[in-house]
């Protein structure tokens, strides 16, 4: 069955109202992510979860429910602190707020305050010393997470750090130019942008900085066929404690795995590889945390790794360091991206 974007909107507003508003603190939701920047009458893609962000007024939100299925539709519900949007400005330097604020997106707003952070987003959003601001953010970002990788921490949360300090390169060019700073599909969404501008150079260095510039279609598959067998002896154990366990279930199957497929038949093999190895290294970790052997997963982890030029610290700590000599050039394209 098909399902319209508007659709969905409103069937997480029917959650928010029938389930959220119940939630100890509660002070709002709003939309994020693909379905808040989509038409409303696009067609909802099988591979699309719709973003809820849950705004609580507790010191410590809970750990987030993540995907759930309802109405029909699959719903990745997220919780944060109100004092995260103690005002515009802190909202216009945040470059996910600032992206879910500018286009009319609240679920749910008992205060008015968050129909008023609207109001103002909206307004402010494309200023270019706005935009700019928050590619200086992400920026930020990249440093930490190549910084935050630890030579005594398991493989994985080395990989991870790695991993997305790398890919929020993405980042600070989409938010550069007033698109979607997207999560799973990043490096897709990016391509687009700098082929509207003509500077898809810009996408084969961002590819090669993630070591996936020379890795063929049939590599990329190869490694996506032995990322299945592991999702599917994850899926269905329990880690509660984890933060993203639901990202590693039978409903989200469809997003990492199907998703995956998709990118690599429409020749976008490359563009897929960033989400193969977060879910790859979610599913060891979730394995992991719910006491489940990872050993049986271990060596294909390791060659997906290898192709990369990531398998051991050393190399991860190079490929980071050629991420930071990048970020000059990479901040004059942001530069070129922004809105005058």
């Amino acid at each position: 069955m098909v399902t319209r974007v508007r659709v969905a909107r409103e069937i997480a507003r029917r959650w928010v109202a029938e389930v959220g508003s119940g939630l100890p603190g509660f002070g709002g939701a709003f939309l994020t992510g693909s379905v808040l920047w989509s038409p409303a009458d696009a067609v909802l893609a099988t591979s699309s979860d719709v973003d809820v962000m849950v705004v609580l007024d507790v010191a410590e939100p809970p750990i987030k429910p993540g995907k759930l299925r309802y109405g029909g539709v699959l719903l990745e519900i997220s919780y944060m602190s109100g004092e995260r949007l103690a005002s515009a400005e802190d909202v216009l330097g945040d470059y996910h707020l600032a992206g879910s604020f500018h286009l009319p997106g609240v679920l749910a707003d008992p205060s008015g305050r968050l129909t008023a952070l609207h109001e103002v987003v909206a307004r402010e959003f494309a200023d270019r010393r706005r935009v700019l601001r928050r590619c200086g953010a992400a920026m930020d970002v990249v440093r930490r997470g190549i910084a935050g990788m630890d030579e005594a921490t398991p493989p994985v949360d080395q990989v991870m750090s790695w991993l997305f300090g790398t890919g929020v390169t993405t980042h600070v060019l989409l938010v550069a130019g007033l698109r979607n700073p997207t999560v799973r599909r990043r490096y897709e969404a990016v391509r687009e942008l700098l082929d509207v501008h003509g500077m898809l150079d810009r996408h084969e260095r961002l590819l090669e900085l993630l070591g996936c510039g020379a890795l063929g279609a049939a590599r990329v598959a190869g490694h996506l066929d032995v990322l299945e067998r592991v999702f599917d002896a994850a899926k269905d154990v329990r880690a509660a404690s984890y933060p993203f366990s639901s990202d590693i279930s039978q409903a989200a199957r469809p997003l990492s795995i199907d998703g995956s497929r998709e990118l690599i038949a429409r020749g976008l093999h490359r563009e897929a590889v960033f989400w193969l190895v977060a879910t790859y290294a979610r599913c060891l970790k979730k394995l992991s945390l719910a006491g489940a052997p990872t050993g049986p997963y271990e060596e294909g982890f390791r060659a997906l790794l290898a192709d990369l030029g990531a398998e051991t610290f050393a190399d991860r700590r190079q490929r980071g360091q050629r991420v930071l000599d990048a970020l000059p050039d990479l901040w004059h394209t942001a530069e070129t991206l922004a809105p005058a």
